[in-house]
């Protein structure tokens, strides 16, 4: 049984795990070097310090999938936005862990009123973008040639959601 949590210390060698597989395996990040688990315990602490979310999708045996979101740019009046990224270990995709782990951060964001949720997501990922666009996101941009990995240049596409329910913010 899968269930989501926040990440704790102890869960960091198995994101870590799923997120360089990620790195090695994928076009999900634009990165071409494995991490190093003291890059995820600086991640982790600086998630911690910003009051950002990290969720685990944790089974007795091991942790299968991670998710959170952080800002999408950093300038004042973004502040209600934010970007998420979401990861499911090779073995364990197809099961709904990505939709347990979006539908939580979702949450998560409503529960902060937060008014939009991006993704950043290849366009090569069919997975990821049925995913997403099954859980409410739609497309808003699609950006050429943007990066490059495995011998070939990729696009990046842009979904996002517009949460229901935030309480009307204040310039300031």
């Amino acid at each position: 049984m899968t269930s989501i949590r926040l990440a704790g210390e102890d869960d960091l060698a198995d994101i870590l795990r799923i997120y360089n597989q990620a790195i090695e395996k994928t076009t999900a990040v634009f990165e071409y070097r494995p991490h190093t688990i003291e890059m995820r315990h600086a991640w982790f602490r600086a998630k911690q310090a910003a009051s950002l979310p990290v969720l685990v999708a944790a089974e007795p045996e091991a942790v299968q999938g991670f998710a959170s979101y952080g800002p999408f740019r950093a300038w004042p009046a973004y502040k209600y936005s934010v970007e998420l990224s979401v990861y499911v270990d090779e073995a364990a995709r197809g099961r709904g862990i990505g939709s347990a782990l979006v539908r939580s951060v979702l949450t998560h964001a409503r529960d902060r009123d937060l008014h939009v949720v991006m993704a950043g997501i290849t366009s090569d990922n069919a997975v990821s973008l049925r995913l997403h666009e099954k859980l409410g996101f739609s497309e808003v941009a699609h950006i050429r040639e943007v990066g490059y990995k495995f011998g070939r240049w990729l696009d990046l596409k842009f979904l996002q959601i517009v949460l229901d329910g935030a309480q009307q913010p204040r310039d300031s």
